[in-house]
């Protein structure tokens, strides 16, 4: 009787699969969503080891639009700071926290599990694991082109989520513990073999370090159009799916008597976010903790409802990166830290809470 009651209660908290989300509720929120991103980007473009001020920010950058010139008065070199330089990475920094962010929201609905993260569950190294692979083989951007990179990470990814997925379940899901130890123990194993290939192909090393390790220092306009083609569509199809991943996410049971497919959804589903995350691997490196903390403070704030979850983890991931990536930068100037440092530091603490708190509280 107490789990038949529990079972109607936790149905009953599930007002975002019946419940219609109103303009009213979504677009406020889109809308302080893309004030954030748009402070952040201009922020993080302005701010640097040479600040550049605000109006002429604004000036350079407007000035690559059609039918816009640009003053005499702005430096040549500031043109070239903003444009060449900042831009690219600010980009780049977006595109990847965003891709993660919504990875990280999409692997906790499939598997009904809070923990689920790109890093926690071995997604991110099993991803570096399938670039290093190409980069040691020789098959890398100088001779075949660079989607062959973003391709042998997503293979990478989606092997490894196969395999901890199947190793942690029990029954219908994943317990969280389970799963962040079969997580771990995959991300050991890819990260052995990740360090082997390094020291057994000395002249690749320091490729191989700068996707261990993380960052956007060698951001550049060609990277963005690298991770765009893989990333976009995989975004597309993830917020396509915001309601249906409301139902998986109460009960798979629930989601069949309405007609989902689930087996064919939650392939879909890993799918594209174990694209995503492995095309943001393939030219960034390993970042932890993005795909943990941004929809889980989206939860908090604005509750489970995927169909807005999703596109405010989009938002407030990109802003987040971004912001993470101006910290590494600005810290220990003249030099920077990888950004995969910054984001550690916010993420083991709130990770620690989230294991303590999956204890008691069912997600």
């Amino acid at each position: 009787m107490v789990a038949g009651t529990r079972k109607a209660r936790v149905i009953e908290a599930g007002p975002a699969v019946e419940r219609p989300l109103g303009r009213r509720s979504l677009w406020p929120r889109l809308t302080l969503g893309c004030a954030i991103l748009l402070a952040a980007v201009m922020l993080s473009v302005a701010v640097g080891p040479a600040n550049v001020s605000l109006d002429a920010t604004v000036r350079i950058l407007a000035s690559h639009l059609p039918g816009v010139g640009i003053s005499e008065s702005v430096s040549p070199a500031w043109r070239n700071i903003i444009w060449e330089v900042r831009l690219p990475r600010v980009l780049l920094a977006g595109t990847a926290g965003a891709t993660l962010a919504l990875a990280g929201a999409t692997y906790q609905g499939v598997f009904r599990n809070p923990l689920a993260d790109p890093y926690l569950i071995g997604v991110a190294t099993g991803a570096n694991l399938g670039a290093t692979i190409v980069l040691v083989s020789g098959a890398d951007a100088s001779t075949h082109g660079f989607s062959v990179l973003p391709l042998a990470a997503f293979a990478g990814a989606l092997i490894s989520v196969v395999v901890v997925y199947s190793v942690a379940r029990v029954g219908g899901a994943a317990p969280g513990t389970t799963l962040v130890l079969a997580g771990v123990a995959l991300s050991s194993l890819a990260t052995a073999i990740t360090a082997y290939l390094m020291l057994k192909h000395t002249t690749n090393s320091l490729t191989i370090m700068s996707v261990v390790l993380g960052g956007f220092n060698t951001a550049t306009w060609v990277k963005l159009a690298w991770v765009l083609p893989y990333a976009i569509p995989a975004v597309l199809v993830i917020l396509a799916h915001g309601r249906i991943l409301n139902v998986l996410s109460l009960d798979e049971q629930q989601a069949r008597q309405v007609g989902i497919d689930v087996e064919r959804t939650k392939l879909i589903l890993l799918g594209a976010a174990s694209l995503a995350a492995a095309a943001v691997v393939a030219v960034s490196g390993t970042i932890g903790f993005v795909g943990l903390i941004v929809p889980h403070a989206i939860r908090l704030i604005w509750g489970p409802d995927n169909r807005a979850l999703l596109p405010m983890a989009l938002l407030l991931g990109a802003s987040f990166l971004i912001g993470a990536d101006l910290a590494a930068r600005m810290i220990d100037q003249p030099s920077e830290i990888p950004v995969g440092i910054i984001t550690a530091f916010c993420g083991v603490p709130f990770f620690l809470y989230l294991l303590r708190r999956s204890r008691t509280v069912a997600f």
